[in-house]
């Protein structure tokens, strides 16, 4: 089967001049993903958890992207992107095409894998191929622990079609009896596992929930004769509308959210999946979603391969670690894991480190710290996503109730984690903090603590600047950069940015920070184009960055400016990118390459000029339009040269990577970094075991 996003047709759908559409750029990194999970630079249990991952990836695009698109289409038909000038209904129909080619080939990779699985000890079985001793042992299983936990109905004129739920997976079958047809429907999920164990002896047998319900769901209908079923599975439109008047100072803001996140429930349907091509079934759903036969995809097995992540859960723990990356801790530097005070290390020098190659325990010991320190007068913070079990919320509960004043900006609009940060955020105002929902029109992204320290008559400031969030448990997975100074004028900027959060102003001239969505973008550009400046007059021009996305038409327009004049620009872009490098006379001086590998790369850095002329900044913000001008995002200059230099390094380690590296090509594909000299993993070169 030919690369769908490979196809010159497809891809000229999608580029236009320099720029890339920014959801096929997406569905690009997808791919990249996915291929992760062939990659056999990677252990086979790790190469199971990126299939699972692109899927998941995939589910969120649908519910979050595609919704976006169709409620565009719908608003304003007419409305085109400013990279390739397609409307919204355009990008549908090739997001699309393209889609389907990309389950074709995950199924392929999960039967390669499959088979790699069994050949080391872990065989995941099909109900078409069991023995008759394994069918029964199957069926008993089904009886017992599956049976009792599903839904089950049948669809009349008593029970009318019923309202298939975002995400969850449901077997219809065509029933019949007495003469009469009609359509049972069977939900699972929930309460019930993926995996069951089948059999015993020394390879493990492992067969998935679904292949239960086929073989068994005719036991859901006794009294019925069962003449076809499908398995299917409905993705809902998860982008809805969270305006409020914020004149309105009665709102309960959390009781409107809450009220937002339930509607997801009932949100348009905009992608359907059945594990048949075409069925009686299958048409019957189409008619009663009104959903386009274009977005409805065919998986033969399943619609969600998180199980993949819990394979090695069967296997004996030596087994099993052979088959995973070699575990490691993030380090804690000497000097502060020694220091009976964090504050007193920072005050003397900036401090900094890098997740996950650096633990984030001085962030927790440094909240900590100040919950119990009789100079610390207050700590403002930015919270966006919080683990599960934060922390950093115990710490800053317990610096309220210690008499502490703890403000809090915790943004409700975090997609996916507004349940979370509601939760957390009644936990913190019941422990005394002032709570902020974020900002009106803007969502707070910014990653920033301020502490307000008084010695004597005279106030000291410690401010934390980093490009992650304050999250425990992604801390351990994303690659993230982290500073804590003591700089008086950091410090100062980091209280102003909260006073203006709390009276929601933007128009505001920090001394040092550069904060969307005023400050960010202007300030940014200014250094390029005195990067532009330079190349011009015949002196090098140099820009070195990293970031997640790049997306913003201004910034596309200003790089390719810069690159036209002579500036060397290389970008390290992991997730989307809309700048096409290497076209010839427009973008010839830029190189762009993305890394994805065992880590997410998630920091952000912005790099002009080198040696003395050197301008570094570590941000929270992407350079896509949602960042630079509709959120409030931080970039924060690294002032201590003996950090910058550390940064730049880790740059052109990462430029230098010939493993994970994939650099994106003037033809718009992403292709292998070519290198004749020793293989290099810039994240296994940064693992200190």
């Amino acid at each position: 089967m030919k690369d769908i996003l490979a196809d010159s047709k497809v891809k000229k759908r999608f580029i236009s001049g320099v720029c890339m559409n920014r959801e096929y750029s997406w569905l690009l990194f997808n791919r990249r993903v996915l291929d992760q999970s062939q990659d056999v630079t990677n252990p086979l249990l790790e190469r199971c958890k990126f299939l699972s991952i692109f899927g998941s990836n995939l589910d969120e695009f649908y519910m979050v992207r595609v919704g976006s698109l169709v409620n565009e289409s719908i608003a304003d038909p007419q409305e085109k992107d400013n990279k390739t000038g397609l409307t919204a209904a355009k990008q549908l129909e090739g997001i699309a095409a393209v889609t389907k080619g990309l389950y074709a080939l995950r199924s392929r990779c999960y039967s390669a894998l499959r088979k790699e699985l069994s050949a080391s000890g872990i065989k995941i079985l099909r109900g078409s191929e069991l023995t008759p001793r394994q069918k029964e042992e199957c069926r008993a299983i089904f009886m017992s622990r599956i049976l009792p936990l599903l839904s089950v109905m049948v669809l009349d004129a008593k029970h009318p079609l019923m309202q298939f739920e975002n995400m969850r997976g449901y077997m219809l079958c065509e029933l019949e009896r007495g003469g009469r047809r009609m359509i049972g429907v069977l939900s699972y999920g929930g309460a019930i596992d993926r995996l069951y164990r089948v059999g015993g002896g020394e390879k493990v047998k492992l067969i998935p929930v679904e292949e239960l319900v086929r073989a068994f769901a005719s036991e859901a209908f006794m009294g019925y004769t069962v003449t076809e079923q499908m398995m299917m599975r409905v993705t809902r439109n998860a982008d809805f509308d969270a305006h409020i008047d914020d004149s309105d100072v009665e709102s309960d803001f959390p009781a409107f959210m809450h009220k937002k996140v339930e509607s997801r429930a009932k949100l348009s349907v905009v992608r359907l999946e059945t594990d048949t091509e075409q069925s009686r079934l299958k048409d019957f759903v189409i008619r009663q979603l009104k959903i386009k036969p274009s977005f409805c995809f065919t998986d033969e097995r399943f619609f969600d391969y998180k199980f993949m992540f819990t394979l090695g859960n069967f296997l004996p723990p030596e087994k099993s670690a052979a088959l995973k990356y070699p575990p490691f801790k993030g380090a804690v530097p000497d000097y502060i894991r020694s220091a009976s005070s964090l504050i007193d290390v920072i005050t003397k020098r900036d401090v900094f480190f890098s997740y996950p190659y650096e633990s984030m325990s001085p962030v927790v010991h440094l909240l900590e710290q100040c919950a119990t320190d009789d100079r610390v007068q207050s700590v403002s913070i930015t919270i966006y996503r919080l683990a599960n079990h934060s922390r950093i919320v115990d710490a800053l509960c317990r610096a309220s109730e210690n008499g502490k004043q703890v403000t809090v900006v915790i943004e409700l609009l975090a997609r996916f984690d507004e349940e979370n940060n509601m939760y957390f955020a009644s936990k913190l105002r019941e422990a005394g903090c002032t709570i902020i929902y974020g900002m009106e029109n803007y969502k707070v992204h910014s990653k920033i603590i301020s502490v307000v320290l008084k010695e004597g008559e005279m106030l000291r400031y410690v401010t934390h600047l980093g490009t992650g969030n304050y999250n425990e448990s992604t801390s351990k997975q994303y690659t993230d950069l982290n500073i804590l100074t003591s700089d008086e004028s950091i410090g100062e900027d980091a209280v102003a940015f909260f006073r203006n959060i709390a009276i929601c102003n933007t128009d505001f001239n920090y001394k040092r920070l550069l904060v969307a969505p005023e400050t960010l973008k202007p300030g940014l550009t200014e250094y390029i184009e005195r990067e532009t400046r330079k190349a011009k007059s015949g002196q090098e021009g140099r820009i070195i960055a990293k970031m997640n996305s790049l997306t913003d038409r201004e910034i596309i327009d200003k790089l390719t400016e810069a690159s036209r004049a002579g500036v060397r620009i290389d970008l390290i872009v992991r997730g989307i990118c809309c700048l096409i490098p290497g076209v010839v006379g427009m973008t010839d001086n830029i190189r762009i390459i993305s890394i994805v590998g065992r880590f997410l790369e998630h920091s952000r850095v912005y790099c002009f000029g080198s040696g003395e002329d050197r301008r570094m900044f570590i941000s929270s913000a992407d350079l896509m339009t949602r960042n630079t001008d509709k959120r409030v995002e931080i970039a924060a200059p690294v002032l201590d040269e003996s950090i910058a230099d550390k940064i730049e390094g880790i740059l052109r380690l990462m430029l230098s990577d010939n493993v994970k590296a994939r650099r994106l090509c003037p033809d718009g594909k992403y292709r292998r970094v070519e290198s004749d000299g020793a293989p290099v993993d810039a994240q296994a070169a940064q693992i200190v075991r």
